[in-house]
């Protein structure tokens, strides 16, 4: 069997990237993984976060149903679970925030078992963190499409004086090749663009947002999330 790698993208709106708090490192992490499964790991990922300092974890494929929230982790090292999930075990999203951030959020939008949106006071600012898991390879392309019409218009909808940043598993590679995309693609990416990637790139663009994971060089061996063969 080949090998088939996965991709996950952290995007920002581009007014935002260039404001004084984050060109000098505002101190706010959020991260993204795809669980395949959160059913016996909720602890071990909870020590994780903990460990990098993550302030949002996001997650994806957590295979729980129905919505709910609750704390994890030990004294001091605790995260809020906010989840959505389907009716099934399958898909489903989340975001674990930290518990010095559990008082800040002010809202909580579950759109659908691929789509969370949580609203945040951050100083005398509102965030909007996004995460979001794309329809798969073999998925249906109307599937496909309507998932990113609904994103794009959550996205477009959220006021433009609020900071975005939209993390999960985009199920597409937006490949090195950063040509017509200049705004929105650093460069700094591996291999060539599939169609999924194409999508990615053109919502987007859309969006006047900036795929963080383009900006920076990596290391050859952190090019590459994840591999499954």
């Amino acid at each position: 069997m080949g090998i088939c790698p996965h991709f996950f993208y952290i995007l920002l709106s581009y007014d935002d990237l260039k404001t004084d708090k984050l060109r000098k490192g505002w101190g706010f992490r959020v991260g993204t993984w795809n669980v395949d499964s959160l059913t016996g790991r909720a602890g071990e990922l909870v020590e994780a976060l903990a460990d990098r300092e993550v302030d949002v974890g996001c997650i994806q494929e957590m295979r729980w149903r129905g919505s709910g929230c609750k704390f994890f982790g030990a004294q001091g090292k605790r995260y809020k679970l906010l989840r959505m999930g389907g009716q099934d075990r399958s898909d489903g999203v989340g975001m674990f925030v930290a518990e010095k951030w559990v008082d800040n959020v002010v809202k909580v939008e579950r759109h659908s078992e691929r789509v969370l949106i949580l609203k945040m006071v951050l100083d005398n600012s509102l965030m909007n963190v996004l995460t979001a898991y794309a329809p798969q390879l073999g998925k249906r392309e109307e599937e496909k499409e309507n998932f990113w019409n609904e994103l794009f218009h959550l996205v477009s909808c959220l006021p433009q004086n609020e900071m975005v940043v939209l993390a999960g598993d985009m199920n597409g590679h937006v490949g090195s090749n950063s040509v017509g995309y200049d705004g929105t693609h650093g460069g700094y990416e591996f291999g060539d663009r599939n169609a999924d990637g194409s999508m990615i790139l053109e919502f987007a663009d859309g969006l006047n947002l900036v795929i963080c994971n383009a900006l920076f060089m990596k290391q050859e061996s952190k090019l590459v999330t994840y591999l499954a063969g």
